[in-house]
C-alpha cells in the first residue's frame, strides 16, 4: 500500500497511518530554534505558573518560536545591562589591555 495518496475528486492529501488512510495536514515542519537559559526559565515559569498560555502556545505549534524570541530579547538586554554598568564603572577596553586581571576582577 502507498503510503500518501492523492483524491483526485477532492484533491486531498491520504496518509497511511497503520490500517488507515488519515488526511495529511499540510503543515510545514517548524524551524528549529535552539533555546538558551533564559527561554528554558521562562518555559518553567509557563509551566508552573500560566499553564493556559503554555498548552496554548504549544498546541499551535509556536511554543520554540515564542521561547526562541523571548530568549533572544532577554539575552539582548543582558548584554545591554552588562555593557552600561561597565561603562558606569569606567570599566574600558584600555583597562583589558592594560591590567587584564583588573578588568576581570571588577566585571565579575
Amino acid at each position: 500500500m502507498e503510503r500518501f495518496i492523492t483524491d483526485e475528486r477532492t484533491g486531498l492529501k491520504y496518509e497511511l497511518v497503520g490500517d488507515y488512510y488519515l488526511i495529511a495536514g499540510e503543515d510545514e515542519q517548524e524551524e528549529y530554534q535552539p533555546i538558551g537559559i533564559w527561554g528554558q526559565r521562562h518555559l518553567r515559569y509557563l509551566k508552573k505558573h500560566r499553564r493556559v498560555r503554555y498548552a496554548t502556545l504549544l498546541a499551535s505549534g509556536e511554543l520554540n518560536a515564542y521561547l526562541a524570541d523571548i530568549d533572544r530579547q532577554a539575552e539582548e538586554l543582558f548584554l545591554r545591562l552588562v555593557k552600561q554598568m561597565a561603562d558606569a564603572e569606567g570599566i574600558t577596553e584600555m583597562l583589558k589591555a592594560n591590567d587584564q586581571m583588573e578588568w576581570v576582577g571588577r566585571m565579575n
